[in-house]
């Protein structure tokens, strides 16, 4: 079993100056402890079970392009990009630079959005579910022909591109990696199945009925089940001395047990920074073997 790292939260002391500094002695101390991913919101308020929208909040490409040139080894992503925050071209394009620029260590996490308010605040169209549902696989099927030797039109109902081309092409092989977040049985884990190579799912004792629900999907489209990782969100309260560590390897083995291959732990609270460190001390040496 593996670790990511989310940074949900930049509200860290020192305000605005401190944030680079801080965020590379993050990006840094993760992938020395192990970590396999780290990734960051694609908000630009920050959401309401963290803190109030008024919270500092970074734009997600331009953060992961900053953390590409600080670290080496460690897999970037978002969790995930709302679909409706840009258009397909341009987000296969950043995906692609990001990829580029980090020696093929990008991932693309994406989903249907969910923030209202936020899209209201700054005029970005928010469009009832069924459209983001059918936006976001639209957008899934640009990107992969972008992401191959295809640079011919698409034609779809909400998009249409005269010419696919992406050049350069990303270097992760055969192209980077597509996750696709939230538990949504009819659709969401439906296009897990039929274009994902990954699906994030909140971690909690509905897991094993998501995956069994993923597992018919993927029998339904003629898809290998065991082809796609399972990752999920799970609580990280470790500590400042590791006080958490048993807690936190009988969740994570809970998770393990039931199929996922990577729990991402969110990192909150003005500590969080100081924290990184202490997970390669307590606890991806005692998943690694799992």
């Amino acid at each position: 079993m593996d670790l990511g790292l989310h940074v949900s939260d930049f509200t860290w002391s020192g305000g605005a100056p401190a944030l680079a500094p801080t965020l590379v002695r993050i990006a840094r101390d993760a992938e020395d402890a192990g970590f396999a991913r780290l990734s960051v919101m694609d908000h630009f308020w920050q959401i309401g079970h963290i803190g109030p929208p008024e919270h500092e909040m970074l734009e997600a490409y331009t953060t992961l392009g900053f953390l590409a040139g600080q670290t080496s080894r460690i897999t970037l992503n978002t969790l995930v990009t709302g679909v409706i925050y840009r258009e397909p071209g341009l987000l296969a394009k950043a995906v692609s630079t990001l990829d580029v620029l980090s020696g093929g260590r990008a991932m693309l996490g994406i989903g249907a959005a969910w923030n209202a308010d936020e899209s209201a605040g700054l005029g970005i169209p928010f469009p009832p579910t069924t459209e983001r549902f059918e936006r976001l696989e639209e957008t899934l099927q640009i990107i992969l022909q972008m992401w191959s030797d295809d640079d011919g039109p698409y034609q779809g109902k909400y998009y249409q591109l005269g010419r696919t081309l992406n050049s350069p092409q990303p270097l992760s092989s055969p192209r980077p990696r597509i996750l696709i977040g939230g538990s949504g049985e009819k659709k969401t884990l439906r296009l897990v199945a039929q274009y994902a190579d990954a699906c994030n799912l909140f971690g909690g004792p509905e897991v094993g009925h998501k995956l069994d629900v993923l597992r018919e999907h993927c029998a339904s489209v003629g898809r290998d089940y065991d082809a796609i990782e399972k990752t999920a969100i799970v609580p990280f309260e470790l500590g400042r001395g590791g006080e958490g560590t048993d807690k936190l390897l009988a969740q994570l083995r809970e998770m393990h047990d039931l199929g996922i291959t990577l729990a991402v732990g969110s990192l909150r609270g003005p500590d969080g920074p100081e924290l990184v460190a202490a997970y390669g001390e307590y606890i991806i040496p005692e998943i690694a073997a799992w």
